[in-house]
């Protein structure tokens, strides 16, 4: 039976990293985030392609255009789960096939995926593809599509969530859209509905970056970290760190969230 025991002293030592999602409409300068970073222990996964405000940016990075590869990525980040059959993604036979750890990912302390949305587009082309999407007679079916979606998408972000020691920053586009009613609703970019819905019980935090009037007619940049909030904006703070409005500076944040918590 391979049981790890911790003593207090051991787990209140061991070095924590967090989970983060950020949410913000496009343009609100969600991946210049990046800027705040020491770029020599950051490291870029880049799905949507849309890396111009940090071309000059002296920072790793790694290209996705497919799911299986964000998959693989996830594994090496997350290492095996000995919980899963050895035929499943994430298992220890994945893990082995894809090489174990990549070395270079211990010089890396934060990860900055950006974005989810663009993940869950991926996610859904390989869904429409599988076996178990396709009808009897060989017709899409879009709602088993959307099941596969949902499982893919939430193991993935639970897989990254086992990283205990490595920051992972999840970036995802805000849109503004009208319910059924016609009332205007805020809400993340994703396909499908399960992944944002179960989202608030994975990561440690929710954060909106979006542009603040506070009266005076000059809105500005700012993190909102906690909810209930006047501007009904996703949030939420596991740590009780955060104020409700935080400056929008991902290391800032990133330390007030790990360092020693102030009286």
């Amino acid at each position: 039976m391979a049981i790890k025991f911790m003593t207090a002293e051991d787990r209140l030592a061991e070095r924590r990293g967090v989970k983060l999602f950020i949410a913000g409409p496009a343009g609100v300068g969600k991946t210049s985030q990046l800027r705040t970073l020491d770029p020599s222990h950051g490291l870029f996964v880049d799905i949507e392609g849309g890396d111009l405000s940090v071309q000059d940016l002296p920072v790793a990075s790694i290209r996705i255009d497919d799911w299986p590869s964000l998959r693989d990525i996830a594994c090496c980040v997350g290492g095996p789960n000995p919980s899963f059959a050895n035929d499943t993604a994430y298992s220890p036979a994945h893990f082995q096939a894809i090489g174990g750890r990549l070395s270079e990912l211990s010089a890396y302390h934060t990860i900055f995926i950006d974005s989810i949305s663009a993940a869950s587009r991926l996610c859904y082309r390989h869904a429409e593809q599988q076996p178990e999407a396709l009808s009897r007679t060989g017709a899409k079916d879009v709602r088993a599509a959307y099941g596969i979606l949902g499982r893919e998408m939430l193991l993935l972000l639970e897989q990254f969530q086992r990283a205990r020691t490595k920051n992972i920053v999840f970036v995802a586009i805000l849109e503004r859209v009208l319910d059924d009613f016609n009332r205007p609703v805020i809400q993340i970019q994703l396909e499908g509905a399960k992944t944002a819905r179960e989202l608030p019980g994975i990561v440690d935090q929710i954060i909106t970056m979006e542009f603040i009037d506070f009266g005076d007619g000059n809105p500005v940049r700012s993190f909102i970290c906690t909810s209930p909030n006047p501007w009904n904006y996703p949030a939420k703070d596991r740590s009780g760190r955060l104020d409700q409005i935080e400056e929008p500076n991902l290391a800032k944040l990133i330390a007030k969230l790990t360092g020693p918590k102030q009286q």
